[in-house]
């Protein structure tokens, strides 16, 4: 069996090609279709743990689960973790290979074509559809060459291309016929459409704005899609809209989480951001820590360059003065590490080698060396009785007394994290706890809340919703007669 495939590029970023291909992941597959989505290239911080024992960007994830099978390696067969401004760890099918600067990556890009298409085979094989998304903007004509995650992908794999506009940003006939005017003549002759998404307000106000893009470009339109703001409820690809995302305005408990240049697998908040019964604060560079019920410090790709980021901003002297007040901290991988007394890195693996003093309200120590832990895990937290399920994904060994007092022990009888004497510090490498609803809520039962959200049951509502608009408004059966 070789499965059909349709790709979808942008006009640039954050224009909404994960959500829309995530809706049509679930929407063909209710019509009893077998779909995979596939990323050849992407570049994100949040990452999930796969079942065959790798990694790959979230978004793939939840398309795995819109198309209602397990997240493989290959659905995202290159994924980039930033950890500078010009440098990101290179995973490849799931594995790490190394790190590289921009220029020394663009090099390296001719090498993976072969390892994307192997991939991108595998889903085929097993499928009848396979949705493809694209990177970034489908017209960066700078990076053309060598290109494996837009229409170099699309040209070595005869895949036909729907581009996806951003209305919502402005200057939507620019991004479209910019787009046409930048790309190679060839390039553009993969566009078989387009769609022009999240749009707001009276949708026959735009008719003739559809008519004009498709007349100029000679590109057929798709469909213009609403404005779906049940979205906010599912993870982000990427930390782009972190800074915008504002609290409940009430909330019986408040959490702080400072938001490092490196944050990552700060999906681990969503279901705090969406629960009631929380006010989650996600602090920015320039403001202090609120006063607070918990301070949670969230993963990080560079511990060690968040630490310092951390100490800029004055938010250790906020963090003390929360823990004098009898506030709670907890720190998840990076911030577990942060938590502790010392962190090293002699190997250079997230940054230049060195180290750093910690925080030191946990009395451990980080090493980070060995390989990569990637595991999904279970278990019980100690310190609240109730059962958890997770993953761990982080480079490094801590230890140290309150190891002693783990926070975590695993279904295999493990133990994992480390609580402070008072039992207000704790931390844990595991992520994912507040996922779980039976976690989430004997959290938020310690500081004094009940939980008044099934996370589970509202992301698989919302893409059926998602695919219920998208069925709505886009010319789906047009596009599906395009794949091939």
């Amino acid at each position: 069996m070789t499965a059909r495939a349709l790709m979808f590029q942008g006009t640039g970023s954050d224009v909404g090609k994960s959500l829309i291909v995530a809706g049509l992941c679930r929407l063909f597959s209710r019509r009893g279709l077998s779909v995979r989505p596939f990323k050849p290239q992407n570049m994100s911080n949040n990452a999930a743990v796969t079942h065959d024992g790798g990694e790959i960007g979230r978004a793939q994830a939840l398309q795995a689960r819109a198309c209602g099978v397990p997240p493989s390696v290959h659905m995202n067969p290159v994924l980039l973790k930033p950890q500078s401004e010009i440098g990101s760890q290179v995973i490849v099918q799931g594995r790490t290979i190394g790190n590289a600067k921009a220029r020394e990556y663009q090099a390296l890009k001719p090498k993976l074509m072969g390892v994307v298409l192997d991939s991108f085979a595998r889903l085929k094989a097993e499928a009848d559809l396979v949705l493809i998304e694209g990177a970034g903007s489908a017209a960066e004509i700078n990076l053309r060459e060598g290109d494996i995650a837009n229409m170099g992908f699309a040209r070595a794999a005869d895949c036909p291309v729907v581009l996806i506009a951003d209305i919502d940003r402005g200057g939507i006939f620019a991004q479209v016929l910019g787009t046409k005017a930048a790309l190679a003549p060839e390039d553009a002759a993969t566009i078989v459409g387009f769609i022009v998404n999240k749009f707001r307000g009276d949708a026959s106000l735009f008719a003739d704005g559809m008519k004009t893009i498709a007349a100029v470009t000679d590109w057929p339109a798709f469909g213009l899609a609403p404005f779906f703001p049940e979205a906010a409820r599912l993870p982000a690809e990427d930390a782009f809209g972190l800074p915008n995302l504002r609290p409940h305005a009430e909330g019986a408990v408040t959490i702080a989480v400072p938001t490092f240049p490196r944050i990552a697998n700060f999906d681990d908040f969503d279901p705090l951001r969406l629960e009631p019964a929380a006010r989650l604060v996600f602090v920015p560079a320039g403001e202090p820590l609120p006063v607070s019920d918990l301070v949670v410090l969230p993963g990080s790709k560079a511990t060690i360059a968040d630490l310092a980021f951390f100490r800029d901003q004055g938010w250790d002297v906020d963090l003390f003065a929360h823990v004098r007040r009898g506030g709670r901290a907890l720190g998840i991988c990076g911030g577990y590490q942060m938590l502790g007394r010392r962190v090293a890195d002699p190997q250079g693996i997230e940054g230049p080698p060195g180290a750093i003093e910690g925080l030191g309200l946990l009395d451990v120590e980080t090493v980070l060396a060995g390989e990569k832990a990637l595991e999904r895990v279970e278990g019980i937290c100690l310190t609240n009785g109730a059962p958890f399920a997770g993953y761990e994904m982080h480079v490094g060994q801590t230890s140290g007394p309150d190891c002693a007092r783990p926070l975590l022990r695993l279904s295999d009888g493990r133990t994992g994290g480390a609580v402070s004497a008072d039992g207000r510090i704790m931390g844990a490498y595991v992520h994912g706890l507040f996922a779980d609803d039976r976690q989430r809520a004997a959290w938020l039962a310690s500081l004094g809340a009940a939980s008044e959200l099934a996370y589970e049951t509202t992301v698989e509502r919302t893409l059926d919703g998602l695919a219920d608009h998208l069925e709505k408004h886009l010319e789906c059966d047009a596009m599906l007669k395009l794949a091939r």
